[in-house]
């Protein structure tokens, strides 16, 4: 595999003023997260699970939108929804996590077909 194969993301994060607090840059952007407050942190921004959460969802959304463009399947809108269950006293550990994934456009067989590609990737 060479070099020019490997797709490189690099990410920056430092501790705040804030305590519970971490500033992440991402290329030119940044994302404030937050320690969950029920672990001491200040709350306000959103926490890791949350950031990782959106990650996947969002890779759901941009997966479905990718497929439904290349099998040239009019898609209108895709909608994911995810829900995260952790035990309180281990919040590293997801018990279960839900997808709901709602298409606009496509006919079912071509809806399952878009969610199917995401599940297989």
């Amino acid at each position: 595999m060479s070099p020019d194969d490997l797709v490189i993301n690099r990410v920056r994060s430092a501790s705040t003023s804030t305590p519970g607090r971490a500033l992440n840059k991402v290329r030119d952007h940044q994302l404030v997260i937050d320690e969950p407050t029920h672990l001491g942190g200040p709350g306000e921004q959103i926490t890791p699970a949350e950031a990782f959460l959106a990650g996947v969802s969002a890779c759901g959304v941009l997966l479905v939108q990718g497929r439904a463009r290349d099998a040239g399947v009019r898609l209108e809108q895709v909608e994911v929804n995810i829900e995260a269950v952790r035990h309180r006293s281990d919040t590293s550990v997801f018990q279960r996590i839900d997808m709901l994934f709602r298409l606009s456009g496509p006919s079912e067989a071509e809806a399952i077909d878009l969610v199917e590609h995401y599940k297989n990737h």
